[in-house]
């Protein structure tokens, strides 16, 4: 129940699925306590600005998260990477990026997890803390409905989505987040867009890096890509990975159960803002371990206050 960070630094580089331009990535090692923050680089006249990964940072959510801050520096697609981190149970990193948007390699968290694994992790000496939901937290938008609950320990979610598509369709899938069920079960599950709407995303700057190596096509009767898919329902895998990456941004691991009915960035973001405007609806708890006659040990949570963490 310590915090941890990377045991050394990691070396990213590809290209940005929205603005297509390339970008590398530098995952440092960083001290207990300073969270994920993004040092956004190569800006006009050779400036640098810090970034922290809290929600109070989101600048944009139309079809990715985009964090900034007052002058104007972003950096954008950045969920894949942060769930890659939350999934891992990683607490602090310095992400050194050279261009305005995230690489999106494959269009999941898969090589993220995979360029992590070469180093490995570094315990340190600090306790890991938690946001603990207190009591239920809803935002709803349009047919959309996403809600925070309780939960005596960990973070489950539970993600249901429904697309007027016979490729996709209805489809619901749940985890208990750990290490273990994200490279398992999510990490490889890929972002996905519709064949119709190709044209109009161009017109509108956008998906000028996609491609068939990096998103799932969906056309009116079948998926484009000749590999088919990675999971039978990767559409709602992927849209569960999305959550963890945009919920990350609430600074600390959640204890909770995240439930969603066709859920996006912008609800993501949403209802963190709805869990922090109220001071009643969550804790921030300091985890400690303590031993169980019978049991081995027992994760204890210590005394819960609700601190101003954005």
């Amino acid at each position: 129940m310590k915090q941890t960070t990377l045991a050394d630094q990691v070396v990213i580089e590809g290209i940005g699925v929205h603005q297509g331009r390339p970008a590398r990535v530098v995952l440092h090692p960083a001290e207990a306590g300073s969270g994920i923050t993004f040092l956004r680089t190569q800006l006009a006249n050779g400036r640098e600005r810090l970034i922290e990964a809290r929600s109070h940072a989101v600048r944009d959510t139309q079809l990715c998260t985009v964090i900034g801050d007052d002058t104007g520096a972003t950096v954008a697609t950045i969920e894949h990477l942060m769930a890659a981190l939350a999934g891992l149970g990683i607490d602090n990193v310095l992400v050194e990026v050279d261009g305005p948007e995230m690489p999106i390699l494959d269009g999941s968290s898969r090589l993220f997890v995979e360029a992590i694994d070469q180093v490995g992790l570094r315990t340190l000496s600090a306790p890991r803390k938690v946001v603990k939901v207190l009591k239920p937290v809803r935002v709803e938008h349009g047919q959309s409905v996403v809600e925070l609950l309780p939960r005596a320990e960990g973070f489950r979610l539970d993600v249901e989505i429904a697309f007027d598509s016979k490729v996709i369709g209805r489809q619901a899938f749940g985890i208990d987040l750990d290490p273990t069920a994200f490279r398992r079960d999510v990490a490889a599950a890929r972002t996905f867009g519709f064949m119709r709407d190709v044209e109009r995303l161009w017109k509108a700057g956008l998906a000028l890096g996609a491609s068939l190596e990096n998103t799932i096509a969906v056309g009116e009767d079948a998926v484009v890509n000749p590999e088919g898919l990675r999971f039978p329902n990767e559409f709602v895998r992927h849209k569960l990975l999305d959550a963890i990456g945009d919920l990350s941004l609430a600074g600390y691991a959640i204890q909770g159960h995240y439930k969603a009915f066709c859920p996006g960035h912008k609800l993501n973001a949403m209802i963190l803002d709805a869990l922090f405007a109220d001071r009643s609806a969550y804790a921030l708890v300091e985890t400690q371990r303590r031993p169980v006659r019978s049991a081995g040990e027992l994760l204890q949570p210590a005394a819960a206050f609700a601190p101003d963490i954005n």
